[in-house]
Formats: C-alpha cells, sequence, structure tokens
C-alpha cells in the first residue's frame, strides 16, 4: 500500500540515527563478501603490478592496490572497534 503524501516510487528508506547492537546475519555475510572483495582485488593488482612493464598502468595498479587494501583495513577497523566496545558493555 502506497502512502499518501509520496508520489509513487519515491519511498525510500531513512537512515538510522547510530548502527544498531547487533549485526544481522545477512549483514554479516554482506561485511564478509565486501571483505573478500576487497582482498581479492588487493592481490590481483598487487600480481598484475608485478607482471607490468609500462610504468603508468604499473602505478595505476600499485594505486588501485593500496585502495583497496585500505578499504580492507578500514572495514576490519570498524568491526573491531564495535566489537570491542561491545565486550565493554
Amino acid at each position: 500500500m502506497q502512502q499518501q503524501n509520496q508520489p509513487m516510487g519515491q519511498n525510500q528508506a531513512q537512515p538510522m540515527p547510530q548502527p544498531p547492537n547487533q549485526v544481522s546475519s545477512k549483514d554479516l555475510l554482506y561485511l564478509t563478501d565486501m571483505l573478500s572483495w576487497n582482498l581479492n582485488a588487493t592481490k590481483k593488482a598487487h600480481f598484475f603490478a608485478q607482471q607490468c612493464t609500462i610504468p603508468e598502468v604499473k602505478n595505476a595498479l600499485e594505486q588501485a592496490c593500496q585502495m583497496h587494501q585500505k578499504h580492507y583495513n578500514m572495514i576490519l577497523q570498524h568491526l573491531n572497534n564495535n566489537q570491542q566496545s561491545q565486550m565493554m558493555q
């Protein structure tokens, strides 16, 4: 059923003011996938950078490797920080 104040197709979820105390199993699977994607992309970019002889392409691959490594570490750090704060409560 459609709300009266919003036109069709405009039903958007409101952002949460703060993350929930528990992660759902679906969210956990998605977080695991995000870690896997970033780790896989890091490894592939590093491998291809090592194989590359064109300096510009090698540099771009190394930057991609660093970016995915940074994203992987950020996700992991966020999860670890939340886990530690949960244990203190």
